[in-house]
């Protein structure tokens, strides 16, 4: 049977994951921003917790990990390079690492740039890529510690998978995200299109995460920083693409 994805909102904006294996009642959680989310939706179902992957050590990823140990005996799986700011890890891993869950592969890749020792978590059978705060719908993760060079490179490494695969992303910014990448792509009809899905989707009260990486590809401006159309329009054809990428993260945070 396929692996079962369950999306929790959590806090004012974060999201957290379920996935779990009928077969062997396997349940990992990916990121914790607060435990009452994740029990309330474990207990619902019936499941019990027996793995945690976090992506990176921001509190709002991590603050829920004690409360969940004090319930379940979970196995926690994160980056080796990051085990001085996790929790007490039972699973170190890194680029090139990967492990089974409900008789998948679970590949590890590292994508530093919001912080330098961000991992992210694919399942290419299943279509799953658990990015936390690196390719996020419409978006990516502020630069907090890491260079642009550094998540242009990351971002590169997601555009390699399948395009039907799910980006389950950290936090719900979608519509924010939209809204500037129509300041960089202003032409671009999927984007309208997809703002046009966003805004009715949030109005309803609707997610906008997981999202489909071909829609990222087709409409997340920090993917498509050598694009000409992009380039075109920043004025900065046939520069480096990590020199726009670093331009569309600017004017971003500065948005």
């Amino acid at each position: 049977m396929p692996l079962e994805l369950v999306t929790i909102p959590a806090l004012s904006d974060n999201y957290t994951f379920l996935l779990h294996d009928e077969t062997s009642g396997d349940t990992a959680c990916i990121d914790v921003p607060e435990a009452d989310p994740v029990l309330n939706a474990l207990s619902k179902r019936g499941w019990t917790l027996t793995d945690i992957w976090l992506t990176h050590h921001h509190h709002d990823h991590i603050g829920g990990v004690d409360d969940l140990l004090d319930r379940f005996d979970a196995k926690i799986t994160g980056a080796k390079a990051d085990i001085h700011r996790l929790p007490t890890l039972n699973h170190e891993v890194g680029e090139g690492d990967s492990f089974e869950f409900g008789g998948e592969k679970v590949d590890v890749i590292e994508v530093p740039g919001h912080t330098v020792g961000h991992i992210a978590f694919v399942l290419p059978k299943a279509g799953y890529a658990f990015t936390g705060d690196s390719l996020m719908a419409l978006g990516c993760g502020r630069l907090f510690e890491g260079t642009a060079e550094q998540m242009w490179d990351s971002l590169k490494k997601f555009r390699d998978l399948d395009g039907n695969t799910l980006i389950c992303s950290g936090h719900e910014y979608t519509q924010t995200n939209a809204r500037f990448a129509e300041t960089i792509e202003p032409d671009n009809q999927a984007l309208k299109d997809r703002r046009a899905r966003i805004d009715q989707a949030r109005k309803q009260g609707e997610p906008t995460v997981p999202s489909k990486l071909d829609e990222e590809l087709a409409t997340n401006p920090f993917l498509r920083a050598d694009d000409p159309s992009v380039q075109s329009h920043l004025d900065m054809t046939g520069d480096d693409p990590a020199d726009v990428f670093a331009e569309i993260r600017a004017r971003k945070d500065s948005f």
